[in-house]
């Protein structure tokens, strides 16, 4: 038992979360590259086979350059493991974010260092702090021209009322920018700026009295080095550790990652101070990590992760206990047993077998339709796991193949993505067209693509009248089957089978929530089961 405990407490289970082009993706890279996963950082913004980014695996991640599914990615650094969720920065991905938060102990904030906090950032930020995660901040960019880092402190003070501890302080910015000192172990690692995308050790420095500070880096800067960091003591409060873990303070760094400068600082900073494994809230009880049994929860399915062999996986976060390979686990939904022999690890796409796994590990079930988004397994226990969202969707779009033949094709694909998470999809009880909800307009062009690509079945998304959809509950299911009956006509099923409202506009919203007082019309769900 204190084996276990020991590996749970040496999990460091984290998402990355920031604004579309804040160098979110080239960070995970380089956290990658410094803890040993890979050997060779793969740049977004190169030419040919070196624009694919290590964890944007999707072909429309490929040729687009961004990143528009989360990926997972397991690496030991410092007699740690560390789970790194990758996160869609684009906001019309923003669902697959927040069910991610979902499933991690902790998130690193990457911040422009020229552009500070933007809108996308501060929306995921109120989402951990509603979890109260503890956040640790990474200005990046400080290679190119930016604001002022006491500026970006106060506005990271004030915006997200936050308290900041400087973790390491820039020396420069810009072209004059030589790299970061870490306030916290007071040493600098000096890096040359070429070989940017291979590991190397760099030269050490410790304390600004280092004879080498002088010898290595220009006067000036050594001298604001001194200055500044003499301001930044006496400004800010100094590391809290209680008050990090509960959410109110943050340590930032500050950083350059396509020039490596800073990473190493935040992966020993996170080794250090990100929290284990946490507690899981159920219906029943909170589950705690070093609990003997083993369960977990759904947070994400992504289909066609190898689309030669065109399969499913379900992201399961084990919340307690350790998992074994072929260990009979109970699937809480249906009641039925499942014995699991080929649970996968993650380095992005790549993956290999899961002999064992503890609480705070991701491991990921080959599904074959039987595991939903928010489902719960357990090793016997019938405890439900909470917490994993749904969002009605704002823009409803009819969805046709360009082939009539390939109907059916479209209805299997569709019901595939819709396990995903990556849309919702309905079925009106009217009429034989597929309805496509999102809740960004970009992943219409994601998923037309995607059909056409993994599923073989060109589309067409045409426009409809549709302005929202709702799903609906009741307490009473004859007023339930009383208010279908009366409006199948803007009635459709998810692919759970739910039934959903479909409205043309605010009025036909409004109307029915009067005429039924007794119904739900939700636009959040939580997907516990």
């Amino acid at each position: 038992m204190e084996a276990l405990t020991d590996a749970i407490n040496a999990r460091r289970t984290f998402a990355i979360i920031s604004h579309p082009d804040a160098g979110k993706t080239t960070l995970t890279e380089k956290l990658l590259l410094f803890g040993g996963a890979i050997e060779t950082a793969g740049a977004v913004k190169a030419r040919g086979e070196r624009r694919r980014a290590r964890s944007d695996w999707m072909k429309v991640e490929q040729e687009r350059g961004i990143s528009v599914a989360s990926s997972v990615m397991t690496y030991e650094y410092d007699g740690r493991t560390f789970n790194l969720l990758d996160t869609p920065g684009h906001e019309d991905f923003s669902e697959d974010t927040y069910r991610v938060l979902t499933a991690v102990d902790s998130a690193v904030m990457v911040l422009d260092a020229a552009k500070g906090i933007e809108t996308q950032t501060r929306k995921l930020f109120e989402v951990c702090r509603l979890r109260d995660m503890p956040i640790t901040t990474f200005v990046n960019k400080l290679d190119r021209e930016g604001q002022d880092p006491f500026g970006l402190l106060e506005e990271i003070e004030e915006t997200l009322q936050l308290d900041v501890t400087p973790a390491s302080w820039p020396i420069g910015m810009g072209r004059d920018f030589h790299g970061c000192y870490d306030l916290f172990q007071d040493q600098l690692i000096l890096f040359d700026k070429g070989g940017n995308d291979t590991r190397s050790e760099g030269v050490a420095l410790h304390g600004l009295d280092d004879p080498k500070l002088d010898a290595m880096l220009p006067d000036h800067l050594v001298a604001k080095l001194r200055e500044d960091v003499e301001m930044v003591r006496g400004l800010c409060p100094p590391f809290d550790a209680e008050a990090y873990l509960a959410g109110n303070l943050t340590p930032v760094y500050f950083g350059s990652a396509v020039n490596n400068f800073g990473v190493r600082e935040l992966l020993d900073g996170l080794a250090r101070q990100a929290p284990p494994p946490r507690p899981q809230p159920a219906l029943e009880r909170a589950v705690a990590p070093d609990e003997a049994k083993c369960s977990g929860f759904v947070f994400k399915i992504q289909a066609n992760m190898d689309p030669k062999h065109r399969d499913r996986m379900a992201f399961l976060r084990l919340v307690s206990g350790q998992f074994k390979k072929g260990m009979k686990l109970k699937h809480v939904r249906s009641g039925k047993t499942m014995a699991v022999h080929n649970a996968q690890l993650f380095l992005a796409r790549d993956r290999e077998v899961a002999e064992t796994a503890v609480a705070g590990d991701i491991i990921g079930l080959p599904n074959h339709g039987g595991l939903r988004i928010g489902d719960t397994l357990t090793e016997g226990e019938l405890v439900r796991f909470t917490g994993v969202p749904s969002f009605a969707p704002e823009l409803l779009q009819r969805v046709r193949p360009e082939d009539p033949m390939k109907a059916k094709h479209l209805g299997r694909a569709l019901e595939q993505l819709a396990e995903e998470g990556a849309a919702r999809v309905f079925k009106p009880y009217l009429g034989a067209d597929w309805v496509v909800g999102v809740v960004g307009a970009l992943q219409f062009d994601v998923l037309a693509d995607r059909i056409r690509t993994e599923f073989n079945v060109p589309v067409r998304f045409e426009p409809t009248e549709l302005m929202t959809a709702r799903w609906v509950e009741a307490d009473d299911p004859h007023l339930l089957k009383q208010f279908i009956d009366k409006n199948k006509a803007s009635l459709a099923e998810d692919h759970t089978g739910a039934p959903v409202y479909m409205a043309r506009n605010a009025w036909h919203l409004n109307k029915p929530m009067e005429d039924f007082p007794g119904l739900r019309f939700l636009k959040t769900k939580e997907e516990s089961v």
